[in-house]
C-alpha cells in the first residue's frame, strides 16, 4: 500500500526533471550548435593530416559546445519578448515561462566562462578567437544590430565562422590563410541559411519588429545575396579544401555538392517559390556538413 502510494510522487518528480532538462536543452538549439561544434572539429582536424591528439580534440568539442551554447542561450534571454510575438518561437522556454530569466541568464552566463576559460587552458589564441564569437555574437549582433539593420547578419556570419577558426587555430598555432579561407566561407554561407528562413517567416519579422531583407529591400533583391553569397562561399570552400591538401576524390566531391547548392539558389532567382527556398534552407545546412565530412575525413 505504502508503496502504490509513492509511485505518483516519484513519476511526478521524474516527469518534471525530465521536462526541466527539455526545456534547458531546448534553449542550446542543438541542431545549430552541433554544426557549429562540427566546423570548429574539422578546423582542427584540417591541421593534422590524421595525425591528432583525441585528448586535445575532446577538450576543443568540450569547449567550442560549451561557448556556442552559452551565447544561444544569452541570446534568447535577451530576445525573449520578441520571441513571445513570433508564431515559431513563441513555444520556446522563456516567452513560454518554462524557464526563469534569471535561472537562464545565469546558466547561459556558466556556459559561456566555462567554455571560454577552457578555450584559454588549451591555447591563449584559440581562447581568444572563441571570445571574439561569443562576443560578436552576443554583443554585436544581437545586442547592439538585430533590432536595428538587417545587416546584422554580417557580424552573425563573422560571429558563425570563429568555431571553424578557433579549431584551426588550436591544430595550427597561428591563425593562417586557411583558416581565414574556412571562416570567409562560414561569413559568405550565413545568408543562405538565414536569409531563406527569413523569407519563410517575413510576416512573424515584422510583427516583432526586427527588420529582415526580405521586408526592408524586398524579396528579389534578397534571392539576388543568397545567390551571390551561395557562390562566393562554395568558392572559397572549395580552395581551402583545395589548401588543405584534400585528395582528387573527396575535392571532386565537395565540388558536386557546391555545384549543387549554386545551382538550386541560382534556379532560386530565377523561378522562386516558397517551397524552393524551404529546400535552398535546408541544403545549405547538408552542404556545410557535407564540405565538414570530406575535411574531415579526407585529411
Amino acid at each position: 500500500m505504502g508503496e502504490s502510494r509513492g509511485k505518483p510522487e516519484i513519476t511526478g518528480t521524474m516527469r518534471g526533471l525530465l521536462e526541466g532538462v527539455k526545456a534547458y536543452w531546448a534553449m542550446i538549439k542543438s541542431l545549430q550548435t552541433g554544426l557549429l561544434l562540427i566546423t570548429g572539429l574539422a578546423g582542427f582536424m584540417s591541421t593534422r593530416r590524421g595525425n591528432f591528439d583525441w585528448g586535445e580534440l575532446a577538450s576543443l568539442a568540450g569547449s567550442l559546445f560549451l561557448a556556442i551554447s552559452g551565447s544561444t542561450v544569452l541570446n534568447m534571454v535577451y530576445d525573449r519578448d520578441i520571441d513571445a510575438k513570433m508564431e515559431r518561437t513563441s513555444w520556446r522556454p522563456l516567452p513560454s515561462g518554462k524557464v526563469g530569466v534569471r535561472e537562464a541568464l545565469m546558466f547561459g552566463l556558466a556556459l559561456s566562462a566555462l567554455g571560454v576559460g577552457w578555450a584559454l587552458l588549451l591555447s591563449p589564441l584559440c581562447g581568444a578567437v572563441v571570445f571574439a564569437g561569443l562576443f560578436f555574437d552576443v554583443m554585436v549582433y544581437t545586442v547592439w544590430l538585430k533590432r536595428r539593420t538587417p545587416w546584422s547578419v554580417v557580424w552573425g556570419g563573422i560571429s558563425g565562422g570563429m568555431p571553424i577558426l578557433a579549431g584551426r587555430v588550436l591544430g595550427a598555432g597561428v591563425i593562417d590563410l586557411i583558416g581565414s579561407l574556412l571562416a570567409l566561407a562560414i561569413l559568405l554561407w550565413i545568408p543562405t541559411h538565414i536569409m531563406t528562413f527569413s523569407l519563410k517567416y517575413a510576416c512573424d519579422y515584422k510583427r516583432a519588429g526586427v527588420p529582415v531583407f526580405p521586408n526592408v529591400y524586398g524579396e528579389r533583391v534578397t534571392r539576388l545575396i543568397i545567390g551571390f553569397s551561395t557562390c562566393a562561399a562554395v568558392i572559397v570552400m572549395t580552395v581551402a579544401m583545395w589548401q588543405i591538401g584534400l585528395g582528387a576524390a573527396y575535392l571532386n566531391m565537395g565540388i558536386v555538392l557546391g555545384a549543387i547548392l549554386v545551382g538550386m539558389a541560382l534556379f532560386g532567382m530565377l523561378k522562386p517559390t516558397p517551397v524552393l527556398d524551404f529546400v535552398l534552407f535546408k541544403s545549405a545546412s547538408v552542404y556545410m556538413l557535407g564540405a565538414m565530412t570530406l575535411m574531415i575525413v579526407g585529411v
